[in-house]
């Protein structure tokens, strides 16, 4: 039997806690782990500007066929023109793109081609960093490293020491970094850090991988990349991957991008080929559905300015829920600094709760938190934080 010598494998963190969560008929029962945005109502919305962009796009569609491995021109000109804003013409000779199955498509896209370019090569990640992370790029073959990202004592980022592992890295190395809304810790480089941050990558010749996910869902879109687009200006060679995923409600149509900023114009065509065969090896061609949306959306002036409007509107109510998640948390510990929750962005942020503690929300509290402490603040709502200020506040020790 061809498959007999495979066992079952534990479930994946962060999905089985879905799952878990599921499982579990308690009418009281939260969850705080999975990485959606959820409304007031504890759903997940397909913004209006989106629905309209999909019922134009499908109106005047007259074809399903294939749209080839670099997906969709139109759709991969347009968004990486808005995550690289003005800088985007001026650096399009010299950047392939290619569009790819979700944000997590462009990772391993992207992984494979440093592999096949460089065997061996070192990727470098923030620790802590998303959970997939790892094994989505390091199963390409590339060997995975950790840089300090993240100070448990002052719930903000450890620039000193993130900054002096930068300065000791070899010239070529990868380092991967959250364009912004840091998952899973929320706590994000300021402007000057970045700038900082810049200087080593330039200086010390480091490559640059900005997994973008989440683009306007910390300030707005276009304080989200400034990170992204320092580096941009000043590195000579940076990989982008962009997810739609979050930001357009694209979550199950899997739309994504990876744009490799080259040294030259000709080390950028010859990239464009790799990155087609590399597609064409792993999946063929991507699906067109969503990018066609996003292209409808991103090429229209009323319907950019509906979906700026509405994704202004998700931003200010995660603003708003951690505002009101730590005046509760404050009420019941004032002995506390709660003060990290509303200084973090997007929808993340560690509780810093050990494994015993997320053991007892789960079995007592049935509050579902993925195993490294992560909280979605959009799982919050104005219906339900006090009694998730509550059981937080039961297992702090």
């Amino acid at each position: 039997m061809i498959f007999a010598n495979l066992e079952q494998l534990p479930p994946d963190p962060i999905l089985g806690v879905t799952t878990a969560f599921r499982a579990d008929p308690s009418p009281e029962k939260i969850d705080l782990g999975v990485g959606v945005y959820r409304d007031g109502n504890g759903q997940t919305p397909i913004p209006a500007a989106v629905r309209e962009a999909e019922r134009a796009m499908l109106a005047a569609q007259r074809t399903k066929t294939y749209v080839g491995p670099a997906g969709n021109l139109e759709f991969n000109q347009l968004i990486v023109a808005l995550a690289l804003g003005s800088l985007a013409a001026g650096l399009r000779e010299r950047t392939a793109t290619i569009q790819t199955v979700g944000g997590c498509g462009a990772l391993r896209l992207g992984a494979e081609l440093i592999n096949a370019s460089q065997p061996g090569a070192v990727m470098h990640v923030s620790d802590p960093t998303w959970a997939n992370h790892e094994p989505l790029l390091g199963t390409s073959g590339l060997a995975m490293r950790r840089y300090p990202y993240y100070d448990p004592a002052t719930r903000g980022v450890a620039f000193e020491a993130m900054r002096e592992h930068f300065a000791r890295l070899p010239a070529g190395s990868v380092v991967l970094l959250h364009g912004c809304c840091h998952n899973p810790t929320g706590a994000d480089l300021a402007p000057d850090q970045w700038r900082s941050i810049g200087d080593v990558i330039e200086s010390r010749g480091l490559v640059p991988f900005v997994d973008l996910a989440y683009q306007g869902f910390g300030d707005d879109v276009e304080a989200d990349v400034l990170g992204l687009r320092i580096l941009a200006a000043r590195a000579p060679q940076l990989l982008l991957a962009i997810s739609c995923s979050k930001n357009f409600g694209l979550y199950r149509e899997r739309t994504g991008v990876l744009a490799i900023v080259a040294g030259s114009e000709a080390a950028a065509g010859a990239i464009a080929t790799h990155q087609a065969r590399t597609a064409r090896r792993m999946y063929s061609m991507p699906p067109d559905h969503g990018a066609a949306i996003v292209a409808r959306l991103l090429a229209d002036p009323d319907l950019r300015s509906g979906w700026l409007a509405e994704l202004g509107e998700m931003v200010g109510r995660m603003k708003s829920l951690r505002a009101l998640l730590a005046g509760r948390l404050s009420a019941r510990r004032p002995d506390l600094d709660f003060s990290w929750v509303t200084h973090h962005r997007g929808m993340f942020s560690l509780t810093g709760l050990d494994a015993a503690a997320i053991h007892e929300l789960r079995e007592r509290h049935h509050v579902y938190l993925p195993p490294d402490g992560r909280i979605n603040i959009a799982g919050v709502s104005e219906a339900n934080v006090e009694r998730v200020a509550e059981c937080l506040v039961a297992v702090m020790r």
